[in-house]
């Protein structure tokens, strides 16, 4: 049985370590600005895009009980602020969404087959909470809110495997069986690989972060940190949620998405209870807290759940 603890923990874990992440993303550039931007006003850290599209995708699906891709185009657009940290064609296509330009016009221009960066994998886990009992629902709902910004098939199967891997995990199965249907639903050869490597890399007790970054990757692009992901939120399900953060800051990189999508699997495992003191130290986390429960309680009744 699904709590709303789960649920809680889920979206907490998503922003924590997103806005805990951040700090540490990128090149020094970044880092400094960041550095200079990264707190609000009463000395909150801020969260990033990340967390701002999971927020506008829990919104509009409570608005309108499916995935309305207008909606939820327009929702995003409204919500775009540049200090958020979104990359520079999502950022583009968001101010022509605004601007009253369609965004079946405009998600491939850039990249004639979509980008395939990680932005659509980063809201995924708030899928898992719209569909947390019909798979075939959620599958369709990550290609629906992916090809508005990310329409490449690697994006799109990286954020279903992280949709999958959450809703999974609100399940609490064994890491094997999570693995194993995993790899199941893969698509693409590279997939494949990563979740067997990722299957291998958790027999072992100690194993150097840059074999992880040489076989998983700590990138922005959806082949390079979705699998990274998963597996550092299966190496730490039965720890503490800190220690799973220290370790994807100290692999650099994508630290903000990696630690936001990985938060927010471990969250569905474990739930919120001990994390909700480092919640408050992230803006608007009461705000997040509510998300989750109106979402929650919507899915409540619902069969199979």
């Amino acid at each position: 049985m699904i709590s709303m603890d789960q649920y809680k923990g889920c979206f907490l874990g998503l922003a924590i370590g997103d806005a805990f992440g951040a700090p540490y993303e990128g090149g020094p550039l970044e880092r400094l600005l960041w550095k200079a931007i990264g707190k609000t006003k009463d000395g909150k850290l801020r969260y990033t895009d990340d967390t701002q599209m999971a927020i506008d995708l829990a919104k509009s699906f409570l608005y309108n009980s499916t995935i309305n891709q207008d909606h939820l185009a327009h929702t995003f657009a409204e919500s775009y602020q540049w200090s958020r940290g979104y990359g520079p064609s999502t950022s583009q296509l968001l101010k022509l969404i605004k601007r009253g330009v369609h965004w079946k016009e405009i998600n491939k221009k850039k990249f004639k087959t979509g980008s395939f960066g990680n932005g659509a994998a980063m809201r995924a886990p708030i899928l898992a909470m719209c569909f947390p009992s019909n798979t075939h629902e959620l599958l369709n709902s990550v290609i629906r809110s992916a090809e508005i910004t990310h329409a490449h098939p690697l994006g799109i199967e990286g954020a279903k495997l992280i949709a999958l891997a959450t809703q999974i995990a609100f399940q609490k199965f064994s890491n094997e069986a999570i693995l194993e249907y995993l790899f199941r639903q893969c698509d693409s050869k590279d997939y494949k690989s990563k979740i067997t490597f990722c299957a291998e890399a958790l027999k072992q007790s100690d194993i150097k972060l840059r074999k992880i970054i040489s076989n998983l990757g700590n990138g922005i692009a959806a082949p390079q940190s979705c699998v990274t992901a998963i597996y550092f939120s299966l190496k730490f399900r039965n720890q503490e949620f800190d220690s799973m953060l220290d370790q994807v800051i100290k692999l650099g990189g994508d630290t903000d998405t990696i630690s936001s999508m990985a938060g927010a699997i471990w969250g569905a495992f474990n739930g919120s209870l001990s994390i909700k003191n480092k919640a408050k130290a992230v803006e608007r986390s009461n705000e997040i807290i509510k998300f989750a429960e109106k979402l929650f309680i919507k899915q409540e009744g619902q069969p199979g759940f």
